[in-house]
């Protein structure tokens, strides 16, 4: 479970956080702490801390604009080995084909 001081770094102002980025071991980390103090605080107030975070952090990532999205892309996944195709597809798609997604597959609602 996060801690409090975890999420005032994360909501912290940009300088703060982003010097906070450059201690931060996951590069996951790193890219949200040099987010705009708006995109943070969005992920704190949906995801952080929740028990269903990891579902929460995938469709919040999916439901971001496409500069934020573009941003993880280019920062965090093309640099793994092997780069995930199907997520950086997925971030790439219109946000209709991203919505069916997140309502078809990872909120499992039956297809209408």
């Amino acid at each position: 479970m996060p801690t409090e001081t975890e999420r005032s770094i994360l909501t912290a102002p940009g300088p703060v956080a982003r010097a906070a980025a450059l201690a931060a071991r996951e590069p996951e980390q790193r890219w949200m702490l040099t987010q705009p103090r708006e995109v943070r605080r969005s992920f704190a107030e949906e995801v952080f801390g929740r028990p269903d975070a990891e579902e929460r952090q995938e469709v919040w990532m999916l439901r971001q604009p496409r500069a934020v999205r573009e941003s993880f892309i280019e920062n965090v996944l093309e640099k793994l080995d092997p780069p995930p195709l199907q997520e950086m597809w997925m971030l790439r798609q219109p946000d209709k084909v991203r919505e069916s997604y997140i309502r078809d597959v990872l909120r499992g609602q039956p297809l209408a």
